[in-house]
């Protein structure tokens, strides 16, 4: 029994079995990772001694006949901008290099309380700000289908790691499409929950009303098993919500006869690829078959989403990366000269952050606060507010006709590695089909619908109403059920 060719789903159901032990499955990954990671760079760190210790302890204890949890074995891969009290957590940052927590964030205290086995962290575009894994202080990620390519940001470590085997199942964050993004370019599943349905404590803040934590595997079935574990109330947070979290795994089997999805016209304007394009075409035609209904909508203000997510993104970021001034948080620059500088202490301050920070985090730093500023806030940030109000709406709208969305997750299959980095307004628009979602709060996924003729995955994304989660991965089951698409694997780290 090969792990890396199992599900998650199976890999659990083994371990708690007896058919493999979780150290078994525990030391399978971490071959892989020691294997292939040096041409990916998807971690950061791999904590080996840390996850087969916690995988002995999952066998002694079922061997002796005690309590397991429901992912019991099962080896996850974190994120780096999620806390954890045993590993470093840097956000892909020199400003947090070396930074250990002192607690766990309550997404990774869920997973260890399931008997998770926490592999290491992965990397990222630092701060979560980048869509395309280039903005990590420590190297770029790469994507298992073509090395020389995107593996789509900012949850591209943990993407990438999930393609490549290296992972059955990986957290990210999403504060604009930084789960379905990188899912959708690396040809395996990503779901982003209803904003407050998994808690934000200990999620290293980019913008707040933004982010959302949540899983990512091969299929809708594995990132079904973990959200069970990871999503419910958090007193920690005031954000989260108090809905009872539904047995996700157990409502997969029901059909879509009647589920009507949207299909947005504007989404098919210049820009989008002619291959992604026809790939998405097929996925309707596939829900159509299953017994969906597809019906045109239209998001009248979805293309203001861009510029309205690029105004609020940066403003809450500015205020939230305040904290690392080298006095309170983060790195502390040891020069001096005084030159120019009223005090020390603002030489400090001022060395500190240009050394911490990369030139993608200063922008939006400087972007945010600009738009903050006496004089501009009416005109930028009060502003972007009233636009996010009528694209929450414009949603709203639509979910009176129809009980999900669906359309590209990205206009084009992964780019080159280097090919958007000198322009930053067309890296932007890699997020154009995903800001929409997190600006009202909804949630979405992202899956495999189909490859180009160069063999790069080309990804799907339905979106649904509030804690619409359970239809959201009951549809992207039905779909995987009669598709391959999701099963493949990428030849180029084979």
């Amino acid at each position: 029994m090969q792990p890396a060719e199992l599900s998650a789903v199976d890999l659990v159901t083994a371990v708690r079995q007896g058919d493999l032990s979780a150290v078994h499955c525990t030391e399978a990954f971490l071959r892989r990772i020691e294997a292939l990671d040096g041409s990916i760079n998807a971690f950061l760190k791999v904590d080996r001694e840390g996850a087969l210790a916690s995988a002995a302890r999952i066998d002694e204890r079922r061997r002796a006949g005690g309590p397991i949890g429901p992912l019991a074995g099962l080896p996850i891969a974190v994120k780096d901008a999620l806390c954890t009290a045993n590993l470093p957590t840097t956000c892909g940052s020199k400003m947090l290099q070396g930074f250990r927590p002192p607690y766990d964030a309550d997404t990774v205290r869920r997973l260890r309380e399931a008997d998770a086995v926490i592999v290491g962290k992965t990397n990222m575009d630092e701060f979560a700000m980048g869509g395309s894994n280039e903005n990590s202080a420590f190297g770029p990620v790469k994507n298992p289908w073509d090395l020389s390519r995107a593996p789509g940001g900012s949850s591209g470590g943990s993407a990438a790691c999930v393609a490549a085997d290296m992972a059955p199942v990986a957290i990210g964050s999403d504060t604009g499409g930084s789960i379905r993004q990188p899912a959708g370019l690396c040809g395996i599943t990503g779901l982003k929950p209803t904003y407050g349905r998994v808690s934000r404590r200990g999620l290293v803040a980019f913008a707040s009303s933004l982010d959302q934590i949540g899983p990512m595997a091969r299929s809708a079935a594995d990132c079904a098993l973990v959200l069970e574990t990871i999503a419910g109330h958090d007193p920690g947070d005031s954000t989260s919500l108090c809905d009872e979290v539904p047995r996700y795994t157990e409502m997969l089997e029901q059909p879509l006869t009647g589920v009507r999805i949207g299909r947005v016209r504007d989404h098919y304007a210049e820009g989008l690829d002619p291959e992604v394009a026809r790939g998405v075409e097929e996925a309707f035609a596939v829900f159509t078959a299953a017994g969906a209904t597809i019906h045109d909508v239209e998001l009248p203000h979805a293309k203001y989403g861009v510029a309205t997510y690029y105004l609020i993104a940066p403003c809450e970021a500015s205020s939230n990366l305040a904290r690392y001034d080298g006095a309170h948080y983060g790195h502390r620059s040891s020069q001096r000269t005084g030159d120019g500088f009223e005090s020390p202490l603002l030489e400090m301050y001022c060395r500190s952050r240009a050394e911490g920070f990369g030139p993608e985090v200063k922008r939006r730093i400087m972007l945010g606060t600009y738009a903050l500023s006496a004089g501009y806030y009416d005109a930028y940030y009060a502003k972007a507010l009233k636009v996010r109000r009528l694209i929450r709406q414009d949603y709203l709208d639509a979910f009176r006709h129809v009980d999900l969305i669906g359309g590209p997750v990205s206009a084009t299959p992964a780019f080159r590695l280097g090919e958007k980095t000198g322009d930053p307004l067309a890296m932007y628009l890699v997020d154009l089909y995903t800001v929409a979602t997190n600006l009202a709060g909804v949630g979405g996924i992202s899956f495999p619908c189909g490859f180009t003729r160069s063999g790069l995955p080309v990804g799907f994304q339905l979106q649904g109403p509030a804690l619409a989660e359970p239809l959201l991965l009951r549809a992207t089951d039905r779909f995987q059920r009669l598709t391959d698409w999701h099963l493949r694997r990428p030849k180029a780290i084979a």
